[in-house]
């Protein structure tokens, strides 16, 4: 009996040219006087006859039949071999007509005549030329947010609310006298921002709020999207990473996304070059320990990279594939369109967690419908799943299903309920996980004032030694002549 993957919506020209032609000098016309007739002129020989004789019978009668008979062979091959072609032609034809009606009880019914789909392609088609090492995250969440809503974003518009939050970040720091080329000072800021009320441009700015409702999208797919958070002030773990991310590529600092189970966080080298987890849905700094806590982490996860890693930028880019197939499947469904958009996301991260589930999700819904195309209603019934044996193609597909299967059991995948994920983020909120972040992120200011003080007395001893050379170089040292 198959067992069935309950469903994540978090990790649910012509060229034209005119010559013109030029006046050439007029000529007169000449007179039949002034030309010399040659054609009575024989030099004493006798006359010839300028009309040619034709040759006739003998040899040429001969090679005129053997040439007329060649051409005739030639014709009757040349049709001969034409009607092979047209004849192959449209055996070619009827084999793909025959294959593609085949392939049509394979392959998921297309949804492109919905209304919307386009804004999809067209999607797939922008991340697509996106360089994988270097993009910026604001424009590829934008790509997958505004296929969702049809196209009819304005990405200017949504990235200059970001760039102008990050300008406002920078003067804060710089108001403060905070170093604002240090990665963890920047990064500090960065998580100030959400998890603290502060004043920005003169404008009171409220802590980012996490939003329980709906918090994994299943009602309304658009809870999970950065422009919703910025729109509302609240968001999940899902869109408030996004963001921080944004807000960190616009500040030239970094900050990496990790995935934990059900969920994703922030992580970021501080100035001791230890890696700090920031945990925004509840706004504190958390150890690894914590994480580890959820009880839904097995050492296989660990050992294939699928939980607690930092991302790179081309595994980010698997995650946004994968965010684009899951946002289709929410307005639309399961199609072709799903799967190569999947493979597209596996391609650029194969241990993915979150692509390889809807993976699942997507050859399970295929297998379905192909046996329900051959007569199978039923794949948990043993005795109909025994008829599938008679369809090679379909057995392929349901070994390809399991095999999607055994690959995520042996990534260390285990599924974490709702209930249990709810439960640990709710423990993450004690008073105890509160105090030891408070204690972590004053540790990292501190060291990094301290850095940033040593910074300023190097600094200013460096401006003294050159202030001191320049006077050396400066001084006038009188000439006696007589010593000359």
């Amino acid at each position: 009996m198959m067992k069935k993957l309950q469903v994540l919506s978090l990790l649910s020209l012509s060229i034209y040219g005119v010559g013109q032609i030029p006046n050439f000098p007029a000529m007169s016309r000449p007179s039949t006087n002034s030309i010399q007739n040659y054609s009575n002129q024989n030099y004493n020989k006798p006359a010839r006859s300028n009309v040619p004789s034709v040759p006739h019978g003998g040899l040429y009668n001969q090679r005129s039949s053997q040439i007329d008979q060649q051409n005739q062979r030639m014709v009757q091959e040349d049709l001969k071999r034409v009607a092979q072609e047209q004849k192959f032609a449209a055996k070619q034809q009827e084999y793909t007509k025959q294959q593609a009606s085949e392939d049509s009880y394979y392959n998921l019914p297309s949804l492109s005549g919905k209304a919307g789909t386009q804004a999809y392609y067209d999607a797939y088609t922008q991340l697509a030329s996106l360089n994988t090492e270097n993009y910026p995250v604001s424009e590829a969440n934008f790509i997958v947010e505004n296929a969702y809503y049809g196209g009819k974003q304005n990405y200017n518009q949504f990235k200059s609310g970001i760039q102008k939050t990050a300008k406002q970040l920078l003067q804060k720091m710089k108001e403060r006298k905070q170093d604002t080329e240090s990665n963890t000072d920047k990064n500090l800021m960065v998580f100030e921002y959400f998890s603290k009320d502060m004043k920005l441009g003169g404008v009171q700015h409220k802590a980012i709020k996490y939003d329980f409702e709906d918090y994994m999208g299943q009602k309304d797919h658009s809870k999970m999207f950065v422009s919703k958070l910025l729109k509302t002030g609240s968001g999940q773990c899902h869109s408030m990473p996004l963001l921080y991310l944004m807000l960190a590529e616009e500040m030239n600092t970094e900050a990496y996304l990790a995935y934990a189970p059900n969920h994703t966080y922030i992580k970021f080298l501080d100035e001791e070059g230890e890696w700090q987890n920031a945990e925004l849905t509840n706004g504190i700094f958390t150890a690894n320990s914590l994480i580890l806590e959820s009880g839904y982490i097995k050492s296989e996860a660990l050992q294939n990279d699928i939980y607690m890693k930092s991302l790179s930028k081309q595994e980010l880019l698997a995650q946004f594939y994968a965010d684009l197939a899951n946002g289709y499947i929410h307005k639309y469904g399961m199609d072709e369109f799903v799967g190569n958009t999947l493979d597209k996301a596996l391609e650029y991260s194969p241990n993915n967690i979150y692509a390889n589930q809807l993976k699942s999700m997507y050859q399970q819904a295929r297998l379905t419908y192909v046996a329900n195309q051959l007569g199978i209603k039923d794949l948990e019934n043993p005795e109909e799943l025994q008829n599938i044996r008679f369809y090679p193609k379909a057995l392929d597909l349901l070994q390809e299903t399991k095999a999607q299967f055994n690959n995520i059991d042996s990534l260390g995948f285990v599924m974490m309920p709702e209930g249990a994920y709810e439960q640990w983020l709710g423990n993450m909120k004690g008073e105890a996980n509160r105090q030891k972040s408070e204690a972590l992120a004053e540790r990292m200011r501190q060291i990094n004032a301290e850095k940033q003080k040593q910074k300023q007395q190097e600094a200013q001893k460096q401006k003294k030694k050159e202030s001191d050379q320049s006077k050396e170089k400066a001084q006038y040292f009188p000439i006696d002549p007589k010593h000359l």
